[in-house]
C-alpha cells in the first residue's frame, strides 16, 4: 500500500529537519556529503524520528544537486551522494515506514539567480538518481520561487507515477513572493501532477496555520505542512531554535481542522517536536469537510497613490532639452560649500541634482537625507543614487520604504564600487541584488508589493534611473546591457562621462534604436594630475591621448588647466546636444562653478539647435 493509500484514512506523520540536529552536533558542512562520510550518523537521525512516531522519513539530499554541490567541490558526485542518501534511510526504515527522495528548491527571493534551463538540468540528475535507488516517492520542498517549482513537477511526473509531494515556501502569509495567493498556487501544482501539495519551512505553527485558513480542501491532492519550530536566534556566531515541543502538541489539532494530513516539521524541529505531534494525533482520522475563512482582500485606490511634485525625467527628455548635474554629498558634515552649489544649479533652471550613494566606496553623508533638504529648503529636485553595495534585502527594502516616505521618487540603481576600492578596505561588499534586480524591485514596489510579496498597502511612484558605461571595449555589450535593463524596468539612463566626440558618435549610432532615453554624461577636467587618475584608476573611463597631452601641458598653471578643462567639455557639449537631448555634468570636487557654467552654456546650444530645428521644420511645410 503507498503512503498515499493509508492517507485516505489517515493522518500520517513525517519526520523533521536533518540539518538543524547536525548543526546541532557541531557539523557545519556540506550536510548531505555526511551520506558517505558519517552514514551511520545519518541512520541515527533517521532512527530517531521513527521512534518519535514518523511514518514518514524524507532523504537527507535536499541540496544533492549538480549546482549546490559545486559550492563544496562535490559536483561529480551528484550519483553517489543520492544513492547513500536512499540506502542509509532505507537501513533506517521499519517494516511499515515511507521513504521519499528529497530535492529542495534552488532559487530563493532573488528568482533569476539561476537560469531555468540550468535548473532542470541539475534536477533530472538529482531526480534519477533518486528513482533508480528505490524510493516511495519523491518530495519537492523549499519552493520559494513557483516559476521553478511549475518547472520541475511536470518533469517527475513525466519520469514517475509515484506519489509526488509538493511543498512551496512563504515569506508573508496566504502569498508567495510573486504574490500568487497559495489558494491558486495549490491549484496549479495539482493540476501539474502533485498528489499532495503543502507548505514547509520559513513560518512557524502560528503563521503556517494563518495561511491554511482559506484553503479549502481538493478532491484530489492532500495537504501536508512542515512548520519550522521558531524563530531563530543568532547568538555566540551560532542559530539555534528555541521552538517548545509542547507548543507543537498543541497546535497539532488545529492541523488537523485545517485539512493537514501529512504533517512533519522543518528547521529547529527535533524527534521531540514530531512525537509531540504524533501523540496528540493517535488514532484521530483527518476531516473530510472545512469551512473556509476568506482572507480580506486589500485594495489600493487611486486617492491612495502619492502625487509627484516633479514630473518624471523620462517625461521631461523625451519632451525637450535636459540638464541634470551630479554634486557628490561630502566626505564631512560641513554642509555649506554643497547648498551653495545647489543653490546655484537652481539659478541655472537644472532639472535635477544627482547625489551618489558613497561613490568609491567612501562614505559621505547619507544621499537621502541631503535629497530630502536639496528638495524642501531649496526646490531641487534630487536624483538619489541606489547601490547595491551597502545594503542587504532588509536594508534596501527599508531604504526604498523610506525614500517613498520623503518624497524622494527620482532614483538611480547601481551596483556600486566594491568595498576595497575605498576609505575602509575592510568593509563588506553584500551585492544582495544585482542592478538589474534592484530595478526589478524598485518597479515591484511601484505595484504595491515588496520583494517577498507582500502588499504594502500603498503604491510607490519611483521614477528609475539605470547606469551606462559606454567606456568598455564592446559598445554592442554594453548596450545589450541596457536592453537588459530595460527588461527589469529601467525607465531611462545615466553614463559615464565620455571624454571625446568620436565616443559620442559611436554610443549615438549604438543606442538610437532604444525607446528609453539617455543623459550623456560629461565631466570638465581640472588638471592633468585629475585627468591621469581618471584614465587609469577610476573604473568606466578612458581619456584620449589627445586630451591627456592638452592637459598635460599645462601641468604648473592650475587656473589655465581648468579653463582648458572647461573648454573641452564645451567642445563636447557642442556635440552631445546635436546627439542626444540630455546632458548629464559631473561636478569634479565639489568645483561647481564649472558646472554651472557648463549647464549655462549647454541651456545656449540647446536653445539654439531647438531653434535651428524648428526653423528647419517650417521651411519644409
Amino acid at each position: 500500500m503507498s503512503f498515499l493509500e493509508k492517507m485516505k484514512n489517515e493522518i500520517l506523520i513525517a519526520d523533521g529537519a536533518m540539518g538543524t540536529l547536525l548543526y546541532s552536533y557541531g557539523t557545519d558542512c556540506c550536510f548531505e556529503e555526511l551520506n558517505l562520510s558519517h552514514a551511520e550518523q545519518i541512520q541515527q537521525i533517521h532512527q530517531a524520528y521513527i521512534h518519535a512516531g514518523a511514518n514518514l522519513i524524507q532523504t537527507n539530499s535536499y541540496a544533492a544537486n549538480y549546482i549546490k554541490l559545486q559550492r563544496y567541490g562535490l559536483e561529480d558526485n551528484v550519483k553517489e551522494i543520492n544513492t547513500f542518501a536512499v540506502r542509509n534511510a532505507r537501513k533506517a526504515a521499519e517494516k511499515d515506514s515511507f521513504v521519499v527522495g528529497t530535492i529542495g528548491g534552488i532559487r530563493g527571493i532573488k528568482p533569476n539567480m539561476v537560469p531555468l534551463e540550468e535548473i532542470k538540468r541539475s534536477f533530472r540528475e538529482q531526480l534519477y538518481c533518486l528513482l533508480l535507488e528505490g524510493v516511495d516517492g519523491i518530495l519537492l520542498e523549499t519552493y520559494y520561487d513557483l516559476e521553478e517549482m511549475e518547472n520541475v513537477l511536470p518533469i517527475v511526473r513525466k519520469e514517475t507515477q509515484l506519489p509526488i509531494i509538493a511543498q512551496v515556501s512563504l515569506h508573508e502569509v496566504g502569498v508567495l513572493q510573486n504574490q500568487t495567493p497559495i489558494s491558486e498556487a495549490f491549484k496549479r501544482l495539482e493540476s501539474l501532477g502533485a498528489d499532495v501539495v503543502g507548505l514547509n519551512c520559513r513560518l512557524g505553527p502560528h503563521h503556517m496555520l494563518l495561511t491554511l485558513e482559506d484553503i479549502p480542501l481538493s478532491k484530489h491532492a492532500f495537504l501536508s505542512a512542515y512548520p519550522n519550530a521558531s524563530i531563530p536566534a543568532y547568538t555566540d556566531g551560532k542559530f539555534h531554535f528555541e521552538g517548545d515541543s509542547n507548543y507543537f502538541k498543541q497546535s497539532a489539532s488545529a492541523f488537523r481542522n485545517q485539512g493537514i494530513r501529512l504533517l512533519g516539521g522543518c528547521c529547529g524541529t527535533t524527534p521531540e517536536h514530531i512525537q509531540a505531534f504524533a501523540d496528540e494525533l493517535k488514532g484521530l482520522s483527518p476531516i473530510s469537510e472545512k469551512i473556509i475563512k476568506k482572507r480580506e482582500q486589500i485594495q489600493v485606490l487611486k486617492k491612495d497613490i502619492p502625487v509627484r511634485e516633479f514630473p518624471p525625467l523620462e517625461e521631461i527628455v523625451n519632451d525637450r532639452p535636459s540638464i541634470i548635474v551630479e554634486l557628490d554629498p561630502p566626505k564631512h558634515l560641513k554642509t555649506e560649500n554643497f547648498f551653495e552649489g545647489v543653490k546655484a544649479f537652481k539659478k541655472m533652471g537644472i532639472d535635477a541634482i544627482t547625489l551618489a550613494d558613497n561613490s568609491l566606496a567612501t562614505p559621505r553623508i547619507c544621499n537621502s537625507a541631503l535629497g530630502y533638504r536639496v528638495k524642501k529648503e531649496i526646490g531641487v529636485r534630487p536624483l538619489v543614487h541606489i547601490t547595491c553595495r551597502d545594503r542587504n534585502l532588509i536594508g534596501l527594502q527599508s531604504h526604498l520604504m523610506g525614500l517613498h516616505t520623503l518624497g524622494l521618487y527620482d532614483v538611480l540603481a547601481v551596483t556600486g564600487d566594491p568595498a576595497r576600492v575605498g576609505d575602509f578596505p575592510g568593509a563588506s561588499s553584500v551585492y544582495d541584488l544585482s542592478s538589474f534586480e534592484l530595478i526589478q524591485m524598485i518597479k515591484q514596489l511601484n505595484k504595491g508589493y515588496s520583494i517577498s510579496g507582500t502588499h504594502l498597502k500603498e503604491q510607490s511612484v519611483f521614477s528609475v534611473g539605470a547606469a551606462f558605461n559606454p567606456n568598455v571595449r564592446s559598445i554592442e555589450k554594453a548596450v545589450q546591457r541596457l536592453e537588459k535593463k530595460i527588461h527589469y524596468g529601467a525607465d531611462y539612463f545615466v553614463s559615464q562621462p565620455v571624454f571625446s566626440e568620436e565616443k559620442l558618435t559611436e554610443v549615438y549610432e549604438a543606442v538610437k534604436h532604444l525607446e528609453k532615453p539617455i543623459y550623456i554624461g560629461i565631466m570638465p577636467l581640472t588638471g592633468s594630475k585629475n585627468t591621469e587618475f581618471l584614465h587609469n584608476e577610476v573604473p568606466g573611463i578612458k581619456i584620449s591621448e589627445e586630451i591627456r597631452s592638452r592637459m598635460a601641458s599645462l601641468i604648473d598653471n592650475p587656473i589655465l588647466a581648468a579653463q582648458e578643462g572647461v573648454a573641452i567639455a564645451k567642445s563636447l557639449i557642442d556635440a552631445a546636444c546635436e546627439l542626444f537631448n540630455g546632458i548629464y555634468l559631473i561636478t569634479p570636487f565639489m568645483r561647481y562653478d564649472m558646472t554651472v557654467e557648463l549647464s549655462a552654456y549647454t541651456k545656449e546650444v540647446s536653445a539654439k539647435i531647438t531653434r535651428r530645428k524648428k526653423h528647419a521644420e517650417i521651411s519644409t511645410i
